[in-house]
Parts: structure tokens; sequence; C-alpha cells
């Protein structure tokens, strides 16, 4: 039986000098999934790819990484993981094919099969049109899609990604987020760190939120939604005395109202039981909602309630009237 290809790490450990980036950190991830890591800058995010990828090492705690471990067997995750950091490590003076190529000779291929691997992985990430340019003419796009097909040379079953669309425009970064979801499509395990949250929420099974070196949040996106609140179901009437009528009948205070444009927010998770049991209070109370909508917190506020920068979001579980139809259409 082939060992496992995903990641296991318990009480990994790092400090230099008096200064300690990670703080007794466990990971788990699943074999061809995405996980992504968030953190502000300065977190640790780095130093756990790092270590995870044997470039450094831990002061404490155990790792596996695809199936061996950080202890003894670091040769044999280099021999099984690709890294992509967060600058494009291609060769400007070189040709993508001959950046390509170089790559087959670091991992020992032999010619044919060096010149195989890359003309197919050229045309995978449409670059064979400009197999005969040199880096330095690429755009940051196109740069970083040659890096991360160099790091495909070697056939990985785990590919680090350290902010890898980093300074990438819109189109070009979501052109990487679907080479990205056809690796693991194919079966690959993407370990991703990011500073957009966007792009975590649109990628990863699971997200692990880093914060002063300890994971403070672990779930999918959807499950560390919930966890912060602000959710709110958001109700408009067609005249003041339906609004009065469904305001008594779910108890809700004047905070909630907007006179003016006759609206109730009720805090929620936004659930189906939640949403189902304010429909059957209306319909008993013989009241109908001309409108319904729901707003459930996304990455931003996730990211900024467990980072130490969102006391104010974590505080604020009904937001102000005004903001009521604005942010429920969110």
């Amino acid at each position: 039986m082939a060992p496992p290809q995903g990641i296991s790490a318990t009480g990994l450990r790092k400090a230099y000098g008096d200064k300690l980036v990670l703080d007794g950190i466990d990971l788990q991830v699943q074999p061809g999934t995405i996980f992504a890591l968030l953190g502000p800058n300065g977190a640790g995010k780095t130093t756990t790819v790092q270590i995870l990828s044997t470039l450094i090492a831990a002061d404490a705690g155990e790792a596996t990484v695809a199936g061996h471990s950080l202890r003894g067997e670091a040769d044999a995750i280099r021999g099984r993981i690709g890294v992509t950091g967060q600058f494009a490590a291609v060769d400007g003076l070189l040709t993508a094919e001959e950046n390509m190529l170089l790559m087959a000779d670091l991992h020992h291929l032999d010619r044919a099969e060096g010149r195989r691997r890359t003309a197919a992985l050229l045309d995978q990430f449409d670059l064979t049109e400009v197999a005969g340019k040199t880096a330095a003419t690429f755009s940051g796009g196109m740069r970083r899609k040659l890096d991360l097909a160099m790091t495909l040379v070697g056939d990985p079953s785990l590919i680090f990604l350290d902010e890898p669309t980093t300074g990438l425009d819109p189109r070009s970064r979501r052109t990487m987020w679907q080479l990205i979801q056809q690796l693991t499509a194919r079966g690959v395990t993407i370990f991703l760190t990011t500073q957009y949250l966007e792009e975590a929420d649109q990628l990863a099974d699971r997200i692990a939120v880093l914060d002063q070196g300890r994971i403070v949040a672990e779930g999918t996106a959807d499950e560390l939604k919930r966890r912060i609140p602000g959710g709110h179901i958001c109700l408009r009437f067609s005249d003041q005395p339906a609004l009065d009528t469904a305001a008594r009948r779910l108890g809700l205070g004047l905070e909630t109202r907007d006179e003016e444009r006759l609206t109730l927010q009720i805090p929620s998770d936004g659930s189906v039981p939640a949403l189902r049991s304010v429909l059957d209070l209306l319909e008993a109370a013989g009241v109908e909602a001309d409108a319904l909508t729901v707003h459930t917190p996304d990455l931003d506020d996730v990211f900024l309630a467990l980072t130490g920068d969102g006391s104010r979001h974590h505080a604020r579980s009904v937001p102000s009237p005004a903001h009521t139809v604005k942010e429920a259409r969110r």
C-alpha cells in the first residue's frame, strides 16, 4: 500500500533567538485536497512552509509529509514535493523551454523524458508559443505560470504554494486558480498560503488561521464564517402594519428595524433550520414578507475577528439599521 500523501504535524515550534515564530502548531492535510493557511504578515506562514518542505528544521515537534517523516527522511520528502515560493524562481536569461529543461536535469530525467515532460507542461500551461522567448520578457502572470510548470517537472504528489498569486492582476490570478484546481483533480495535494481571502474561499477544502505563531481556528470556509457574529436575515415588508406585526411575533426590538425601508434584521447563522423557523413564525402570525435576504460573515470578517484586529466586529452581533439592506445583499 502506498504511503499517505498528505501532511500530519504535531507541536511544530520554531524560534529565532528570543522571537517565537511558531508556538506548537498542529496540522492535518488530507491527500488530494487544498489546505489554505491564512494569517497576517509575520504570523509564521512562510516558516511553516519552510519547515514542512525541509528547507529549515523545527526546534520541536513531529511531522509526516507525503508519507515520510521530517526526521531522517528529508531526501525522500524532497523527492515527492514541489515548492513555489512568493517570488517566481525562474531564470530571466533562459527561455521558458530552457528553464523547464534545467529542472528536468535537476530531477535527473533522461533527455528524452525531460523533453517530453517539458513539451507537455508548456502545452498544459499555454506557454508553447512563448517557449523560445526569455523569461525576462514575460509578464508577471506568465512568469508565475512558468514557475508552477517548473515545479511540476518532478511530478510531485504534494505542492507547497507560498502566496503564489502575489502581485498578479485579477485575470492572471483566476488563471492560476484554475491550474491549481486542475492539479487537485488529478490527486495532487496543495498546501497554500495566501493573503487573498477570496482565494482561500474559492479554492480551499479546509482553512487554518495562524496568528502569533498559533492556530486560532480551523475548518471549512463555511464553518469558519459561522463562528463569527454578525450574520443576519433581512426581511422587507409592504407596509408598516406588517412590519409591526412581524417584529412583535419575532420578539425584535427597535434596533433591528429600519422604518424608512420597512425592513427587519434578525440575528441568524443563515442556516436552513433558522430560515424555516422565521418563516413558520411569520406564517403563524399571518404576515408575508415581500423579500428575504441572508447575510453571513465572509472570510474578511473571520480574519479580522480571529487575528486580533476585529474586536469591533466581534462585539457587534447586530449591524446598525442604517446598514441593514446594504449588508443583507452582500
